[in-house]
Protein backbone atom coordinates (compact mmCIF):
# COMPACT_ATOMS: atom_id res chain seq x y z
CA UNK A 1 0.00 0.00 0.00
CA UNK A 2 1.36 3.46 -1.01
CA UNK A 3 1.76 5.66 2.15
CA UNK A 4 1.16 8.70 0.26
CA UNK A 5 -2.03 7.44 -0.67
CA UNK A 6 -2.99 6.30 2.58
CA UNK A 7 -3.34 9.91 3.31
CA UNK A 8 -0.77 9.70 6.28
CA UNK A 9 2.41 11.84 4.69
CA UNK A 10 2.51 14.40 1.90
CA UNK A 11 5.15 14.24 -0.96
CA UNK A 12 6.34 17.24 -2.44
CA UNK A 13 4.41 18.11 -5.63
CA UNK A 14 1.06 17.07 -3.76
CA UNK A 15 -1.65 19.12 -2.46
CA UNK A 16 -1.04 19.01 1.26
CA UNK A 17 -4.42 16.85 3.20
CA UNK A 18 -6.70 18.72 5.67
CA UNK A 19 -9.05 17.01 8.46
CA UNK A 20 -12.64 17.46 7.64
CA UNK A 21 -15.25 19.17 10.20
CA UNK A 22 -15.26 15.47 11.01
CA UNK A 23 -11.86 14.49 11.76
CA UNK A 24 -11.83 12.73 8.87
CA UNK A 25 -8.67 12.79 6.14
CA UNK A 26 -10.57 14.18 3.09
CA UNK A 27 -8.64 17.01 1.17
CA UNK A 28 -11.50 17.54 -1.19
CA UNK A 29 -14.09 17.94 1.25
CA UNK A 30 -15.90 21.80 1.37
CA UNK A 31 -16.20 21.25 5.35
CA UNK A 32 -12.44 20.71 5.95
CA UNK A 33 -11.04 22.14 9.22
CA UNK A 34 -9.12 25.37 9.19
CA UNK A 35 -7.52 27.86 11.75
CA UNK A 36 -8.17 31.08 12.39
CA UNK A 37 -4.37 32.69 12.72
CA UNK A 38 -1.52 31.32 10.55
CA UNK A 39 2.22 31.26 12.18
CA UNK A 40 2.63 33.77 9.24
CA UNK A 41 0.23 35.70 10.43
CA UNK A 42 1.72 35.99 13.77
CA UNK A 43 5.34 36.48 11.98
CA UNK A 44 4.40 38.95 9.96
CA UNK A 45 2.16 41.34 11.91
CA UNK A 46 -1.24 40.87 10.20
CA UNK A 47 -2.60 39.19 13.60
CA UNK A 48 -2.17 42.50 15.92
CA UNK A 49 -1.43 43.19 19.35
CA UNK A 50 -4.86 44.35 19.73
CA UNK A 51 -6.38 41.08 18.35
CA UNK A 52 -4.07 39.11 20.63
CA UNK A 53 -5.10 40.96 23.19
CA UNK A 54 -8.63 40.19 22.77
CA UNK A 55 -8.16 36.52 22.35
CA UNK A 56 -5.85 36.58 25.42
CA UNK A 57 -9.02 37.94 27.52
CA UNK A 58 -11.29 35.39 25.84
CA UNK A 59 -8.61 32.36 26.38
CA UNK A 60 -5.63 32.86 28.05
CA UNK A 61 -5.73 34.09 31.37
CA UNK A 62 -8.38 37.38 31.76
CA UNK A 63 -7.34 38.33 34.72
CA UNK A 64 -4.04 38.60 34.56
CA UNK A 65 -4.36 40.19 31.22
CA UNK A 66 -7.21 42.79 33.21
CA UNK A 67 -5.12 43.49 35.87
CA UNK A 68 -2.17 44.94 33.08
CA UNK A 69 -4.48 46.29 30.97
CA UNK A 70 -5.89 48.47 33.92
CA UNK A 71 -2.40 49.31 35.24
CA UNK A 72 -1.60 50.37 31.72
CA UNK A 73 1.17 47.74 30.95
CA UNK A 74 -0.41 45.02 29.23
CA UNK A 75 1.28 45.03 25.89
CA UNK A 76 1.76 43.46 23.63
CA UNK A 77 5.52 44.99 23.16
CA UNK A 78 8.06 45.14 20.40
CA UNK A 79 11.89 44.97 21.14
CA UNK A 80 13.97 48.39 20.07
CA UNK A 81 17.24 46.71 21.05
CA UNK A 82 17.62 43.50 22.99
CA UNK A 83 17.78 46.11 26.60
CA UNK A 84 14.75 47.88 25.69
CA UNK A 85 10.84 47.62 24.04
CA UNK A 86 8.45 49.61 23.08
CA UNK A 87 4.44 49.21 24.05
CA UNK A 88 1.87 49.78 21.10
CA UNK A 89 1.43 53.40 21.84
CA UNK A 90 4.82 53.41 21.23
CA UNK A 91 5.97 54.07 24.83
CA UNK A 92 9.94 52.96 25.43
CA UNK A 93 11.08 51.51 28.35
CA UNK A 94 14.42 49.83 29.43
CA UNK A 95 14.02 46.05 30.09
CA UNK A 96 14.29 45.47 33.74
CA UNK A 97 11.68 42.05 33.73
CA UNK A 98 11.89 38.85 32.75
CA UNK A 99 11.81 37.41 36.46
CA UNK A 100 16.19 36.74 36.02
CA UNK A 101 15.33 34.36 33.00
CA UNK A 102 16.45 37.07 30.06
CA UNK A 103 20.12 37.07 30.81
CA UNK A 104 21.77 38.62 27.55
CA UNK A 105 18.41 40.73 26.46
CA UNK A 106 16.11 39.71 24.12
CA UNK A 107 17.62 37.88 20.92
CA UNK A 108 20.89 39.40 21.48
CA UNK A 109 22.54 38.73 18.58
CA UNK A 110 25.27 36.38 19.31
CA UNK A 111 22.82 33.77 20.50
CA UNK A 112 20.12 34.42 17.73
CA UNK A 113 22.60 34.04 15.26
CA UNK A 114 23.33 30.62 16.86
CA UNK A 115 19.75 29.49 16.68
CA UNK A 116 19.65 30.49 13.36
CA UNK A 117 22.06 28.57 12.35
CA UNK A 118 21.32 25.90 14.37
CA UNK A 119 17.92 25.75 12.61
CA UNK A 120 19.46 25.77 9.11
CA UNK A 121 22.75 23.47 9.81
CA UNK A 122 21.97 20.64 12.16
CA UNK A 123 20.77 17.43 11.20
CA UNK A 124 21.07 15.51 15.11
CA UNK A 125 17.36 13.80 16.29
CA UNK A 126 15.39 16.95 18.00
CA UNK A 127 14.05 14.66 20.88
CA UNK A 128 17.21 12.11 21.13
CA UNK A 129 15.05 10.44 24.29
CA UNK A 130 16.97 6.34 23.48
CA UNK A 131 20.08 7.56 22.63
CA UNK A 132 23.39 9.69 22.76
CA UNK A 133 23.16 13.31 22.23
CA UNK A 134 26.37 15.78 21.12
CA UNK A 135 24.00 18.40 22.41
CA UNK A 136 23.20 17.19 25.12
CA UNK A 137 27.00 15.76 26.18
CA UNK A 138 28.28 18.37 25.63
CA UNK A 139 25.82 20.85 27.53
CA UNK A 140 26.36 18.08 30.62
CA UNK A 141 29.99 18.05 30.19
CA UNK A 142 30.60 21.64 30.46
CA UNK A 143 28.11 22.43 33.39
CA UNK A 144 30.15 19.83 35.60
CA UNK A 145 33.02 21.64 33.76
CA UNK A 146 32.06 25.36 35.54
CA UNK A 147 30.40 24.08 38.89
CA UNK A 148 33.03 21.51 39.85
CA UNK A 149 35.71 24.89 39.21
CA UNK A 150 34.04 26.29 42.37
CA UNK A 151 32.63 23.21 43.83
CA UNK A 152 35.47 20.40 43.22
CA UNK A 153 33.29 17.63 44.83
CA UNK A 154 30.96 17.80 42.07
CA UNK A 155 33.60 16.69 39.58
CA UNK A 156 31.31 13.24 38.70
CA UNK A 157 28.40 14.25 39.17
CA UNK A 158 25.28 13.71 37.01
CA UNK A 159 22.98 15.70 35.11
CA UNK A 160 19.23 15.64 34.65
CA UNK A 161 17.28 17.87 32.61
CA UNK A 162 13.79 18.76 32.36
CA UNK A 163 12.00 22.23 31.02
CA UNK A 164 11.60 24.57 34.42
CA UNK A 165 13.23 25.52 37.74
CA UNK A 166 10.17 23.67 39.36
CA UNK A 167 10.97 20.32 37.66
CA UNK A 168 13.95 20.69 38.27
CA UNK A 169 13.27 21.06 42.09
CA UNK A 170 11.12 17.93 41.72
CA UNK A 171 13.46 16.16 40.07
CA UNK A 172 15.89 16.98 43.37
CA UNK A 173 13.28 16.01 45.66
CA UNK A 174 12.54 12.42 44.29
CA UNK A 175 16.68 12.09 44.46
CA UNK A 176 16.99 12.85 48.19
CA UNK A 177 14.29 10.72 49.04
CA UNK A 178 15.11 7.82 46.95
CA UNK A 179 18.78 8.28 48.50
CA UNK A 180 17.58 8.69 52.05
CA UNK A 181 14.35 6.27 52.48
CA UNK A 182 14.49 6.16 56.32
CA UNK A 183 14.59 10.03 56.92
CA UNK A 184 10.87 11.17 56.17
CA UNK A 185 10.70 14.54 56.95
CA UNK A 186 12.91 18.01 54.65
CA UNK A 187 13.42 21.29 56.12
CA UNK A 188 12.86 24.30 54.39
CA UNK A 189 12.53 28.20 54.94
CA UNK A 190 10.21 30.77 55.01
CA UNK A 191 9.96 33.05 52.61
CA UNK A 192 11.20 30.37 50.44
CA UNK A 193 10.21 30.16 46.92
CA UNK A 194 10.95 26.36 44.86
CA UNK A 195 8.03 26.67 42.48
CA UNK A 196 4.12 25.23 42.27
CA UNK A 197 4.04 21.92 40.88
CA UNK A 198 3.09 20.10 43.77
CA UNK A 199 6.26 18.45 45.17
CA UNK A 200 8.46 22.43 44.92
CA UNK A 201 4.51 23.76 46.16
CA UNK A 202 5.13 21.75 49.26
CA UNK A 203 8.78 23.76 49.96
CA UNK A 204 7.42 26.91 49.21
CA UNK A 205 5.52 28.43 52.50
CA UNK A 206 3.11 30.65 51.20
CA UNK A 207 -0.85 29.73 52.47
CA UNK A 208 -2.02 32.11 49.24
CA UNK A 209 -0.51 29.54 46.79
CA UNK A 210 -0.81 26.21 49.35
CA UNK A 211 -3.90 26.47 50.90
CA UNK A 212 -6.32 25.39 47.97
CA UNK A 213 -4.27 22.24 47.50
CA UNK A 214 -3.85 20.79 50.72
CA UNK A 215 -3.05 18.25 51.58
CA UNK A 216 0.50 18.56 50.42
CA UNK A 217 3.82 16.52 50.72
CA UNK A 218 3.82 15.69 54.75
CA UNK A 219 6.79 16.54 56.76
CA UNK A 220 7.87 19.66 55.88
CA UNK A 221 9.39 21.42 58.68
CA UNK A 222 9.97 25.74 57.81
CA UNK A 223 12.70 27.61 59.49
CA UNK A 224 13.34 31.07 59.71
CA UNK A 225 15.78 32.18 57.00
CA UNK A 226 18.67 33.46 58.55
CA UNK A 227 18.79 31.80 61.59
CA UNK A 228 21.05 28.83 62.02
CA UNK A 229 20.11 27.81 65.16
CA UNK A 230 16.80 27.65 64.20
CA UNK A 231 18.35 24.60 62.29
CA UNK A 232 20.29 23.00 64.74
CA UNK A 233 17.15 22.97 67.01
CA UNK A 234 15.31 21.12 64.18
CA UNK A 235 18.15 18.66 63.83
CA UNK A 236 18.22 17.60 66.93
CA UNK A 237 14.35 17.83 67.61
CA UNK A 238 13.83 15.58 64.64
CA UNK A 239 16.88 13.61 64.82
CA UNK A 240 19.37 14.24 61.93
CA UNK A 241 19.03 10.34 61.06
CA UNK A 242 14.96 11.10 59.75
CA UNK A 243 16.16 14.43 58.03
CA UNK A 244 16.82 13.72 53.97
CA UNK A 245 17.58 17.21 53.01
CA UNK A 246 17.65 20.75 53.84
CA UNK A 247 16.35 22.88 50.67
CA UNK A 248 17.13 26.67 50.22
CA UNK A 249 17.81 29.37 47.94
CA UNK A 250 21.31 31.02 48.71
CA UNK A 251 19.11 34.27 48.18
CA UNK A 252 15.59 34.48 48.50
CA UNK A 253 14.11 36.26 45.49
CA UNK A 254 10.37 36.25 45.38
CA UNK A 255 10.71 37.07 48.98
CA UNK A 256 11.92 40.61 48.17
CA UNK A 257 15.73 39.70 47.10
CA UNK A 258 16.55 38.61 50.54
CA UNK A 259 20.18 38.45 51.60
CA UNK A 260 20.60 36.38 54.51
CA UNK A 261 23.45 37.27 57.30
CA UNK A 262 27.31 36.81 56.23
CA UNK A 263 27.66 33.44 58.12
CA UNK A 264 24.44 31.96 57.62
CA UNK A 265 25.51 29.78 54.42
CA UNK A 266 28.40 28.74 56.08
CA UNK A 267 26.66 28.14 58.98
CA UNK A 268 23.91 25.42 57.73
CA UNK A 269 26.90 23.81 55.64
CA UNK A 270 28.47 23.13 59.07
CA UNK A 271 25.46 21.60 60.58
CA UNK A 272 24.23 19.60 57.89
CA UNK A 273 27.82 17.86 56.81
CA UNK A 274 28.29 17.40 60.69
CA UNK A 275 25.19 15.43 60.63
CA UNK A 276 25.26 14.17 57.07
CA UNK A 277 22.25 16.12 56.56
CA UNK A 278 21.99 16.35 52.20
CA UNK A 279 21.67 20.01 50.50
CA UNK A 280 19.99 21.38 47.86
CA UNK A 281 21.00 25.07 46.80
CA UNK A 282 18.01 26.39 44.44
CA UNK A 283 20.20 28.41 42.06
CA UNK A 284 17.46 29.22 39.77
CA UNK A 285 17.08 32.50 40.12
CA UNK A 286 20.68 33.86 41.80
CA UNK A 287 22.84 30.80 39.30
CA UNK A 288 25.19 31.36 36.58
CA UNK A 289 26.04 35.30 37.51
CA UNK A 290 22.76 36.97 38.31
CA UNK A 291 23.56 37.40 41.88
CA UNK A 292 27.20 38.66 41.16
CA UNK A 293 28.77 35.51 40.87
CA UNK A 294 28.51 31.98 39.25
CA UNK A 295 27.18 30.42 42.17
CA UNK A 296 26.06 32.39 45.11
CA UNK A 297 25.72 29.36 47.39
CA UNK A 298 29.67 28.74 47.03
CA UNK A 299 30.22 31.79 47.17
CA UNK A 300 28.59 31.81 50.61
CA UNK A 301 30.28 29.67 51.92
CA UNK A 302 27.87 26.34 51.47
CA UNK A 303 28.81 22.81 49.81
CA UNK A 304 25.53 21.90 48.36
CA UNK A 305 25.02 17.89 47.12
CA UNK A 306 22.37 18.86 44.69
CA UNK A 307 22.32 22.14 42.36
CA UNK A 308 19.00 23.35 40.68
CA UNK A 309 19.39 25.64 38.03
CA UNK A 310 17.28 26.95 34.89
CA UNK A 311 16.23 30.42 34.32
CA UNK A 312 19.44 32.11 32.74
CA UNK A 313 20.38 28.74 31.22
CA UNK A 314 17.68 29.18 28.35
CA UNK A 315 19.58 32.34 27.37
CA UNK A 316 16.00 33.75 27.17
CA UNK A 317 15.12 31.20 24.35
CA UNK A 318 14.50 27.84 25.27
CA UNK A 319 13.50 25.92 27.92
CA UNK A 320 15.60 24.07 31.04
CA UNK A 321 15.83 22.74 33.91
CA UNK A 322 19.11 20.98 35.45
CA UNK A 323 19.63 18.91 38.27
CA UNK A 324 22.93 18.00 39.42
CA UNK A 325 23.79 15.55 42.14
CA UNK A 326 26.68 12.97 42.82
CA UNK A 327 26.33 9.48 41.74
CA UNK A 328 25.60 8.38 45.14
CA UNK A 329 22.88 10.15 45.27
CA UNK A 330 21.25 9.86 41.20
CA UNK A 331 21.74 6.64 41.45
CA UNK A 332 18.77 4.67 43.01
CA UNK A 333 16.59 7.27 41.22
CA UNK A 334 17.87 6.62 37.77
CA UNK A 335 19.60 3.42 38.79
CA UNK A 336 19.19 0.46 36.29
CA UNK A 337 16.87 1.46 32.91
CA UNK A 338 16.27 4.66 34.97
CA UNK A 339 12.46 4.80 34.35
CA UNK A 340 11.78 5.98 38.21
CA UNK A 341 12.34 9.85 36.84
CA UNK A 342 12.06 11.14 33.31
CA UNK A 343 9.70 13.80 31.33
CA UNK A 344 9.50 13.47 27.68
CA UNK A 345 10.85 17.05 26.35
CA UNK A 346 14.19 17.25 29.15
CA UNK A 347 17.53 17.29 26.71
CA UNK A 348 16.31 18.00 23.61
CA UNK A 349 18.74 19.34 21.13
CA UNK A 350 17.22 22.80 20.46
CA UNK A 351 16.95 23.74 24.39
CA UNK A 352 20.22 21.56 24.74
CA UNK A 353 21.83 23.94 22.31
CA UNK A 354 20.81 27.41 23.79
CA UNK A 355 21.93 26.35 26.87
CA UNK A 356 25.25 25.46 25.18
CA UNK A 357 25.66 28.64 23.33
CA UNK A 358 24.15 30.79 26.62
CA UNK A 359 26.68 29.08 28.96
CA UNK A 360 29.64 30.26 26.36
CA UNK A 361 28.74 33.48 26.45
CA UNK A 362 28.43 33.44 30.06
CA UNK A 363 32.06 32.68 29.81
CA UNK A 364 33.44 34.68 27.33
CA UNK A 365 31.87 37.83 28.30
CA UNK A 366 32.43 37.12 32.06
CA UNK A 367 29.19 38.24 32.44
CA UNK A 368 29.34 37.24 36.72
CA UNK A 369 31.97 39.92 37.46
CA UNK A 370 30.04 42.31 35.17
CA UNK A 371 26.73 41.80 36.99
CA UNK A 372 28.76 42.43 40.25
CA UNK A 373 29.93 45.36 39.01
CA UNK A 374 26.42 46.98 37.53
CA UNK A 375 25.06 45.46 40.86
CA UNK A 376 26.98 47.57 43.34
CA UNK A 377 26.68 50.90 41.17
CA UNK A 378 23.44 50.24 41.01
CA UNK A 379 22.74 49.50 45.07
CA UNK A 380 24.58 52.41 45.82
CA UNK A 381 21.92 54.55 43.91
CA UNK A 382 19.23 53.20 45.17
CA UNK A 383 20.04 53.46 48.49
CA UNK A 384 20.71 56.90 47.83
CA UNK A 385 17.13 57.43 46.92
CA UNK A 386 15.88 55.32 49.40
CA UNK A 387 17.66 57.69 51.56
CA UNK A 388 16.19 60.67 49.90
CA UNK A 389 12.53 59.55 49.33
CA UNK A 390 11.75 57.33 52.74
CA UNK A 391 8.22 57.99 52.43
CA UNK A 392 7.99 56.02 49.23
CA UNK A 393 10.87 53.46 49.64
CA UNK A 394 10.88 51.52 52.65
CA UNK A 395 14.17 49.65 51.54
CA UNK A 396 16.07 48.66 48.93
CA UNK A 397 18.00 45.50 48.15
CA UNK A 398 20.43 43.91 46.13
CA UNK A 399 23.24 41.33 44.92
CA UNK A 400 24.63 41.72 41.51
CA UNK A 401 22.08 42.65 38.70
CA UNK A 402 19.36 41.38 41.46
CA UNK A 403 17.89 44.36 42.99
CA UNK A 404 14.84 45.01 45.00
CA UNK A 405 12.43 48.47 45.46
CA UNK A 406 10.58 47.77 48.61
CA UNK A 407 7.68 50.30 48.10
CA UNK A 408 5.48 51.79 51.51
CA UNK A 409 1.84 51.25 51.44
CA UNK A 410 -0.19 53.56 49.23
CA UNK A 411 -2.68 54.07 52.18
CA UNK A 412 -2.42 53.13 55.93
CA UNK A 413 -2.94 49.18 55.73
CA UNK A 414 -5.24 50.29 59.02
CA UNK A 415 -7.29 52.42 57.13
CA UNK A 416 -8.67 49.12 55.36
CA UNK A 417 -9.23 46.62 58.29
CA UNK A 418 -9.07 43.44 56.96
CA UNK A 419 -7.89 44.01 53.60
CA UNK A 420 -3.99 44.65 54.66
CA UNK A 421 -2.91 42.28 52.17
CA UNK A 422 -4.67 44.02 49.54
CA UNK A 423 -3.46 47.15 49.93
CA UNK A 424 0.15 45.94 49.75
CA UNK A 425 -0.69 44.44 46.38
CA UNK A 426 -2.43 47.56 45.60
CA UNK A 427 1.24 49.21 46.60
CA UNK A 428 3.39 47.10 44.69
CA UNK A 429 0.98 47.29 41.46
CA UNK A 430 1.16 51.24 41.77
CA UNK A 431 5.04 50.77 42.13
CA UNK A 432 5.69 49.09 39.00
CA UNK A 433 3.03 50.93 37.37
CA UNK A 434 5.08 54.26 37.94
CA UNK A 435 8.43 52.43 37.09
CA UNK A 436 6.44 51.74 33.99
CA UNK A 437 5.38 54.91 32.92
CA UNK A 438 8.56 56.53 33.72
CA UNK A 439 10.28 54.31 31.41
CA UNK A 440 11.04 50.83 33.63
CA UNK A 441 9.71 47.69 32.99
CA UNK A 442 10.19 45.69 36.24
CA UNK A 443 9.47 42.42 38.00
CA UNK A 444 6.02 42.30 40.67
CA UNK A 445 8.02 39.94 43.43
CA UNK A 446 5.19 37.07 43.90
CA UNK A 447 5.55 36.37 47.38
CA UNK A 448 6.37 39.78 48.48
CA UNK A 449 3.21 42.00 47.02
CA UNK A 450 5.33 45.66 47.76
CA UNK A 451 8.83 44.51 46.47
CA UNK A 452 9.17 45.65 43.10
CA UNK A 453 12.33 43.55 41.37
CA UNK A 454 15.01 44.91 39.13
CA UNK A 455 16.06 42.23 37.02
CA UNK A 456 18.02 43.83 33.54
CA UNK A 457 20.34 41.54 31.15
CA UNK A 458 23.54 40.81 31.91
CA UNK A 459 25.06 42.40 28.95
CA UNK A 460 23.18 45.64 29.36
CA UNK A 461 25.42 48.28 27.75
CA UNK A 462 26.83 50.98 30.85
CA UNK A 463 24.38 54.01 28.70
CA UNK A 464 21.60 51.82 29.02
CA UNK A 465 22.13 50.85 32.56
CA UNK A 466 22.49 54.49 33.55
CA UNK A 467 19.36 55.35 31.76
CA UNK A 468 17.39 53.12 33.66
CA UNK A 469 18.66 54.32 37.37
CA UNK A 470 17.91 57.79 36.20
CA UNK A 471 14.48 56.90 35.38
CA UNK A 472 14.24 55.05 38.54
CA UNK A 473 15.07 58.69 40.11
CA UNK A 474 12.87 60.66 38.18
CA UNK A 475 10.30 57.79 39.21
CA UNK A 476 10.61 59.26 42.70
CA UNK A 477 11.02 62.26 42.01
CA UNK A 478 7.30 62.32 40.73
CA UNK A 479 6.57 60.13 43.60
CA UNK A 480 8.03 61.87 47.12
CA UNK A 481 5.54 59.88 48.91
CA UNK A 482 3.64 56.49 48.53
CA UNK A 483 0.45 57.61 48.57
CA UNK A 484 1.21 60.26 45.36
CA UNK A 485 1.76 56.59 43.08
CA UNK A 486 -2.54 56.53 44.21
CA UNK A 487 -3.15 60.05 43.53
CA UNK A 488 -1.24 59.49 39.75
CA UNK A 489 -3.49 56.87 39.16
CA UNK A 490 -6.59 57.79 36.50
CA UNK A 491 -10.11 57.15 38.48
CA UNK A 492 -11.22 54.97 35.50
CA UNK A 493 -7.93 52.63 35.60
CA UNK A 494 -8.67 52.60 39.49
CA UNK A 495 -11.90 51.35 38.87
CA UNK A 496 -11.05 48.89 36.70
CA UNK A 497 -8.82 47.69 38.97
CA UNK A 498 -10.47 47.28 41.93
CA UNK A 499 -13.27 45.03 39.97
CA UNK A 500 -10.84 42.63 39.05
CA UNK A 501 -10.18 42.67 43.09
CA UNK A 502 -13.15 42.12 43.60
CA UNK A 503 -13.69 39.30 41.01
CA UNK A 504 -16.09 41.94 39.65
Amino acid sequence: MSIAKSGSFNFAGQSPTRLSSTGSSDAGSDAALSLPISASDVLEARYTGKAALRDEMLHGNPVLMRTLEALGMVGPFTMTNPWEMTDPQGHSTVNAGGYAAIPFGDRYPPLAEFVSRYASDDRSLGLPQQSASPWRAALETNLIALVSRFLPQHADSKVFFSNSGTEAIEAAIKFVKAARPKARHLINFYGAYHGKTFGSLALTPNPEYQEMFKPLMPNITTLPFGDSSALESAVRKLGAGNIAAVFLEPIQGEAGVIVPPPNFLREVNAICKRHDILIVADEIQTGLGRAGEWFASAAGGLEPDIITLAKPLGGGMAAIGATIAPPKIIARTLGGFGKRHSNTFGGNSFSMAVGLKSLEILVSENLPARSKRLGALGLEALQALQAKYPQTLEAVRGSGLLMALQFRTVIPAKAIPGLGDLVSELSGGLGCRVLYTGGVTANFSLSAKRVIRLTPALTIPDETFDTMISRVAATMERNPTANHMLRHMPLDRLVRLGRVAFGM
